[in-house]
C-alpha cells in the first residue's frame, strides 16, 4: 500500500488520529488502493468507491467491535477491512486463503455478521440492539443498507418490528443511496433543514425541549403534539419522510455522503437518539474513477481489467450470454415468453432481452420470494414465464418454488445460472445446494446442460417440452470444450465409450468434460471405462440406471452437495434394482467451499480430470 496515512493503518483508532483537515487525502490514497487492487483481483469496485466517505465517517464515531457495524450484502466493506488490521493483506482480496470479498466473522472480530446476500442487515442488526438493550450493553449497532436492498421484503419486515422497539434501542439505519442525487423537492432550503436537524446539538435541544414542554401542567403534551404535528406536515412536504417515521423511526437527513464533516457530524446527532434512527445519505457509485462513475452496473461485480482503459482482461462469451441470445431468439417467435430478474439483468444475460422487450421484462428488484409467485401469476395467466436467477440467490424462494409453483403445477422456467462453483466470490456464492433442495421438490424437471449447443435444446424442451415447473441449471464461465466424437443426443442420459465395460462413471453438467479426460488418463493406465452422461437430473432416468447394472464399480462424480444430491438419487435407484457392486458418490461433503479459483475448486473436491482419474484409478488398486 502506498500513501502518507493509510499503510499505517492497522485499527479503527488509528483512523481517530488523522487530523480532520488531512482526511480528503485519507479518501483519496483508499481509492487508488481499492482501484488498484480490484484491478488485479476482480472484485465489487463502484460500490465500494461509493463509501469510502462514509466509512471514514463511521470509525472515527463509533468504537469498532464494541460498536457493531453490520453491512448489508458486504460487498462494499472493503475500506472497512482497510481500517480493520487487514491493509497489509489487502493484495489477497478475493484469493485462495486470502481475506474474503465480503464479511466473514471468521476473518476479524470487526466483521459482525457475515454477508453475501442481501436485505439481512437490518434484522441481524436489531437482534443485536435488542440483546444489547437487555442486557443493559449502551453500545450502538449501525446497519449500512443500499437502496437497492430496499426492493427486498425483509428489510420492510425489519423496518415493521425494530420501529417498535422504543427508547433505549440503540439502532441506527444508514440508508446509502447511490441511485440518484437529492431529488428536485429537495432544495437549497431542504438540504440546510437537512444538515442542521441532522446535528448532535440540534437532536439535543430538541429533546430536552420536548421534555421541559411535556412536564407543562395541562397543556404541556397538546402543545408537544401540536407542534410535532405541525412539524411533521411542513417536514412532509419538504423530505417525503413518512414512512420511516410512520414505523417508529427517526429520519435524519438526505445528507451528502462524500461529506466527511457533515457525515461525522450526522452521526454524532444520530447517537443523540435514544431510538432507532435512520440516516439518509447520498453517494455516487463509482466515485473517483471515471469508467466506474460512467457505468457503474459494469463495475458492481468486475474480473480483473485494464486501469487505464477499464476493459476487462478476460472476456469471452459466457453461458450468461449464450442463455441470454437464445431467450431473445425464443421471444421473437413467442409473444407469451416473459423475462424476470431480481436486480440482475445484466450478470444473467438479458440486457438484450429487457431492450428488444420492454413490455416482457420485469425487473422486480432483490425480491426472489416474489419473483417466483409474480412468474406463477403470469403463467396462471397463460404466459410464459422465464426467471434468470443465480443458484445461491434461488435458495431464497425455496418455498414458493414448492407452494406457489410446483405445488400448483405451474408452468415456470428456471435459469439456474452459477450452478456449482463460482470461485472468488465464495462460500456465500456457490451453487452447490440448487441441485439437492430441488431434488426434494416433487413435479419438478431439472436438465443439467454441458454446452452452449446443449443449453439451447435444454430450453427449447424446458418451454415446449414439459408440463409443470421446469429448471435448466448451467455453470459460471465459457463454453466447455469436449471430445470430437461425443455427439449429443440431449435425450434424458447420453453414453460416452462402451457401454460393455465393467467401470461407469455417472455425471452431469460441467463434470462431463473433465469425466472425458480421466477417461483418456484411464485408459493409458490399462484401466476400461465408461460414461453416463445425465441430461436430466430430475427425475433420474430409470433406462440411466440400468446401463451400470451389469458393472462392478461405478463412481458418481457431482459439482454440488452429497447429501440430498443427486448422486445419492442415483445410488438409491441403483440398489433397489438389486446392484452388488461398489458403488461410490464424490461430490461436496457437507461443507461451505470456500473462496478459489473454479480450476481450484475442481481439483480440491476431486472433480477436475486429474481427481476424478485419481479416485477410480485408487479404488482399482485397493480392490482390484
Amino acid at each position: 500500500m502506498k500513501g502518507k496515512y493509510l499503510p499505517d493503518i492497522n485499527c479503527p483508532d488509528d483512523v481517530k488520529a488523522i487530523p480532520e483537515e488531512e482526511l480528503s487525502l485519507l479518501a483519496e490514497e483508499i481509492r487508488e488502493e481499492l482501484i488498484s487492487t480490484v484491478s488485479k483481483t476482480g472484485g465489487h469496485l463502484a460500490s465500494n468507491l461509493g463509501v469510502v466517505e462514509l466509512t471514514i465517517a463511521l470509525h472515527r464515531v463509533f468504537s469498532s467491535p464494541e460498536d457493531k457495524i453490520i453491512w448489508d450484502v458486504s460487498h462494499q466493506s472493503y475500506t472497512h477491512k482497510l481500517f480493520t488490521g487487514r491493509g497489509k493483506k489487502f493484495n489477497t482480496l478475493r484469493q485462495p486463503d486470502g481475506i474474503s470479498g465480503f464479511s466473514r466473522r471468521k476473518e476479524s472480530e470487526h466483521d459482525i455478521f457475515s454477508g453475501g446476500h442481501s436485505s439481512v442487515a437490518l434484522s441481524a442488526a436489531y437482534g443485536i440492539a435488542a440483546a444489547n438493550k437487555l442486557d443493559g450493553n449502551k453500545n450502538y449497532v449501525v446497519a449500512v443498507i443500499g437502496d437497492g436492498a430496499f426492493t427486498g421484503g425483509m428489510v420492510y419486515e425489519a423496518l415493521n418490528n425494530a420501529g417498535r422497539a422504543g427508547t433505549g434501542t440503540k439502532l441506527i439505519v444508514v440508508l446509502n443511496d447511490n441511485e440518484m442525487s437529492i431529488s428536485p423537492n429537495v432544495g437549497s432550503l431542504a438540504r440546510y433543514f437537512a444538515q442542521m436537524k441532522a446535528t448532535p446539538r440540534y437532536v439535543r435541544f430538541k429533546s430536552h425541549t420536548e421534555k421541559v414542554l411535556t412536564h407543562i401542567p395541562l397543556i404541556g403534551k397538546p402543545l408537544v403534539k401540536g407542534i410535532y404535528n405541525t412539524k411533521t406536515f411542513i417536514k412532509n412536504i419538504i423530505y417525503n419522510s413518512t414512512m420511516f417515521e410512520d414505523l417508529g423511526f427517526r429520519y435524519m437527513g438526505p445528507v451528502d455522503g462524500h461529506n466527511i464533516s457533515m457525515l461525522t457530524s450526522a452521526l454524532e446527532g444520530a447517537k443523540e437518539v435514544d431510538s432507532p434512527v435512520v440516516l439518509h445519505i447520498n453517494t455516487v457509485k463509482g466515485k473517483g474513477y471515471e469508467y466506474a462513475e460512467k457505468a457503474p452496473d459494469a463495475f458492481h461485480g468486475i474480473s480483473a481489467f485494464d486501469l487505464n482503459s477499464g476493459e476487462p482482461v478476460f472476456s469471452e462469451p459466457s453461458f450468461s450470454d449464450a442463455f441470454g441470445k437464445y431467450l431473445v431468439s425464443a421471444a421473437e417467435k413467442d409473444s407469451r415468453i416473459c423475462a424476470i430478474t431480481a436486480a440482475m439483468s445484466l450478470g444473467c444475460g438479458l440486457e438484450e432481452f429487457k431492450a428488444r422487450f420492454e413490455n416482457r421484462f420485469y425487473d422486480v428488484g432483490i425480491a426472489e420470494q416474489h419473483a417466483v409467485t409474480f412468474a406463477a401469476g403470469l403463467a396462471r395467466g397463460g404466459m410464459l414465464p422465464v426467471f434468470a436467477v443465480y443458484s445461491s440467490f434461488l435458495q431464497r424462494a425455496y418455498d414458493q418454488i414448492i407452494h406457489d409453483c410446483a405445488m400448483q403445477g405451474l408452468k415456470i422456467v428456471f435459469g439456474i445460472d452459477r450452478a456449482g462453483f463460482v470461485g472468488a466470490d465464495g462460500e456465500s456464492h456457490h451453487g452447490v445446494f440448487d441441485a439437492a433442495f430441488i431434488n426434494t421438490i416433487p413435479d419438478i424437471t431439472v436438465f443439467a446442460p454441458t454446452t452452449f449447443k446443449e443449453l439451447e435444446l435444454a430450453f427449447n424442451k424446458a418451454l415446449y417440452g414439459c408440463d409443470g415447473p421446469v429448471a435448466v441449471r448451467y455453470p459460471r464461465g465459457v463454453d466447455i470444450e469436449l471430445p470430437y466424437d461425443f455427439n449429443s443426443s440431449f435425450g434424458d442420459f447420453d453414453i460416452y465409450g462402451d457401454s460393455s465395460e465393467k467401470i461407469a462413471i455417472v455425471t452431469y453438467g460441467r463434470c462431463f468434460g473433465e469425466a472425458c479426460k480421466a477417461l483418456k488418463m484411464l485408459k493409458e493406465k490399462n484401466i476400461n471405462a465408461f460414461i453416463v452422461k445425465l441430461n436430466t437430473i430430475k427425475p433420474v432416468s430409470n433406462l440411466a440406471v440400468k446401463e451400470v447394472l451389469h458393472c462392478e464399480k461405478v463412481f458418481f462424480f457431482e459439482e454440488g452437495q452429497r447429501f440430498g444430491g443427486i448422486g445419492e438419487t442415483f445410488g438409491d435407484k441403483l440398489f433397489k434394482f438389486d446392484y452388488n457392486g461398489v458403488y461410490r458418490n464424490i461430490a461436496v461433503e457437507g461443507e461451505f467451499p470456500m473462496q478459489n479459483t473454479v480450476k481450484g475448486l475442481m481439483k480440491h473436491y476431486y472433480l477436475d480430470g486429474e481427481g476424478i482419474f485419481t479416485k477410480i484409478s485408487e479404488e482399482c488398486e485397493k480392490n482390484g
